[in-house]
């Protein structure tokens, strides 16, 4: 990654966009920014930024469309920016790669938030693999060989389903992870409908990890998008 992490901004609004520019730069980042998906698209291939923040309703070309091109050539974080109502689009965004959203109105604060943990997630991504079957997360230990999981120290029974969602979701941990994306990493692209079989798991997860599984600290909902799990509060 580049010294000064290069990011790319594709809004049509000029307000928000001068915004962005100026909350981005001020926070020591490099930002080129472009007013549709074609031109977004042209300086991504000549400037190859580090993270690309972009609207989804945009002329030329939308932010779906830019998303489905990024993604085909580059693993490059990517975070969108939607509207109120736009649920549908959000999620579709998400399966084709897109890393996480914000929602119109936004703060400054939470984009920034936003930035600073996809770019930490790109940068883990990145680092070579440990040898070791143990993936540690936060207050989470998890042994692949031998399948046993502890949480705070405390072993926790999975059954094989459980284990195999836990572990997915650690691997993308911090990340919004859609219904179907989950459906289709455990359990196959023949169940990507099949919401119900999700919201069992979540539930028994929650109630096995959960100090309180009516108020989980660690696999919380995105209402209508999916899930986002967090290895510690």
């Amino acid at each position: 990654m580049n010294e000064r992490p290069r990011i790319l901004v594709v809004d049509d609004e000029p307000q928000l966009m001068r915004v962005l520019r100026m909350g981005l730069k001020s926070r020591g980042y490099d930002v080129r920014s472009a007013a549709d998906g074609l031109r977004g698209f042209e300086t991504f291939m000549d400037w190859k930024p580090d993270l690309v923040i972009t609207d989804l309703a945009m002329p030329e070309m939308d932010g779906l469309e830019l998303c489905r091109r990024v993604r085909a050539i580059s693993p490059v974080p990517i975070i969108v920016l939607s509207a109120k109502g736009e649920e549908e689009t959000k999620v579709e965004a998400l399966d084709i790669g897109a890393d996480d959203y914000v929602t119109k109105p936004f703060g400054i604060d939470e984009l920034l938030a936003r930035v600073r943990a996809s770019l930490r997630r790109a940068a883990t991504a990145l680092a070579p693999e440990a040898e070791s079957p143990v993936l540690n997360a936060g207050d989470f230990r998890i042994d692949l060989e031998t399948r046993q999981v502890s949480v705070g120290g405390r072993e926790v029974h999975l059954t094989p389903k459980e284990f195999d969602l836990l572990v997915y979701f650690i691997k993308h941990s911090g990340k919004v992870l859609t219904h179907r994306t989950l459906l289709a990493a455990v359990w196959g692209g023949n169940y990507v409908e099949q919401n119900e079989y999700l919201r069992v798991f979540v539930g028994n997860l929650r109630k096995k990890l959960e100090p309180d599984p009516a108020h989980p600290r660690y696999i919380l909902t995105d209402p209508w998008i999916g899930y986002r799990f967090n290895a510690t509060e």
